[in-house]
């Protein structure tokens, strides 16, 4: 087991990122997994902790590298979403740019630190503080859309969205890179509202072992694929103008086109808008706060796959 420290170089300072790179006795595959890029996303930070603390190189195949936290600064400052020194979602900064902004930077080093070269990558979250969610798993068209795909099933969350190139509603995201540059990658969602609850943890590690069981790295039989719903992009619905938003359906329900999902009405009560399904799907995460400003984000409704 070797830990090591990525320092990348920022406008007036520096951040380091520490990782652990675990290297079996026997050949195999690379698999990557990182945390931690949205700094509040306990869940996902933990049981990469977790897993990387349990590795054991003599009963390993290839190589595991983990980095439990990616976004070092968003962590310690208890920042949701963004890279507090530019306000940027570093999950949509990605491949990145070495001269960019400092999110930008982040994600220059990520992709050419720990993306290229894996052969596989998986990339933890969970809902941030506003955000109830339903686990899920993304992967991305491209053409190791079916590895990433049985990455998912693997991984064995109750839900599964595949994202088309054309359609990247979550563009410039670290799986979105890695099926850009060949190598199968998933975003593995468990936990929400930024609450660090034990079964969130444990629904992680089990797709981390599950993942590695199926790729051989880890010894014993790979788990029985999942059989999730399997959703053929999403919808992200926002709000016209500022206001109270009230949520009409829970994460994880089935509703119709035309059915009501929520309303938006000022801060006296009077409604101003009612959000209504464009389509048919289920909703994977909902802005769980009533505060939402103009053009604020509702939720995410994964798509029906026959839409």
């Amino acid at each position: 087991m070797n830990v090591h420290t990525l320092t990348v170089a920022l406008p007036g300072g520096s951040v380091e990122m520490p990782y652990l790179d675990a290297v079996g006795d026997r050949p195999g595959p690379h698999l990557t997994v990182i945390a931690g890029i949205h700094g509040t996303e306990y869940t996902s930070i933990a049981a990469a902790r977790e897993f990387a603390a349990g590795l054991d190189p003599v009963r390993m195949a290839g190589q595991i590298t983990v980095v439990p936290v990616v976004n070092v600064t968003a962590f310690w400052a208890r920042s949701p979403f963004v890279v507090p020194e530019d306000g940027r979602n570093l999950n949509r900064s990605f491949p990145g740019d070495p001269h960019g902004s400092v999110a930008e930077i982040l994600a220059d080093a990520v992709t050419t630190t720990f993306i290229k070269g894996s052969d596989y990558l998986l990339d933890l979250h969970a809902g941030d503080l506003p955000e109830a969610l339903e686990p899920f798993a993304l992967y991305d068209e491209s053409p190791v859309e079916a590895q990433a795909r049985e990455l998912a099933l693997a991984y064995g969350l109750g839900h599964v969205v595949r994202q088309s190139r054309g359609e990247r509603t979550v563009g410039g995201s670290t799986s979105a890179i890695a099926a850009d540059l060949g190598i199968p990658a998933i975003t593995a969602e468990s936990g929400q509202n930024g609450i660090l609850d034990r079964p969130s943890v444990e629904r992680h590690l089990r797709g981390l072992d599950n993942v590695c069981r199926w790729l051989g790295i880890f010894d014993g039989p790979p788990p029985e694929p999942s059989a999730p719903v399997e959703h053929e992009g999403w919808l992200w619905l926002r709000t016209d103008c500022a206001g109270w938003w009230e949520p009409a359906v829970a994460v994880g329900t089935d509703v119709a086109a035309g059915d009501l999902l929520g309303t938006v009405s000022d801060l006296l009560g009077d409604r101003v808008q009612e959000i209504r399904a464009p389509d048919a799907g289920v909703p994977l995460f909902i802005t769980s706060s009533p505060a939402v400003g103009e053009d604020g984000l509702l939720m995410g409704l994964a798509l029906t796959a026959d839409h």
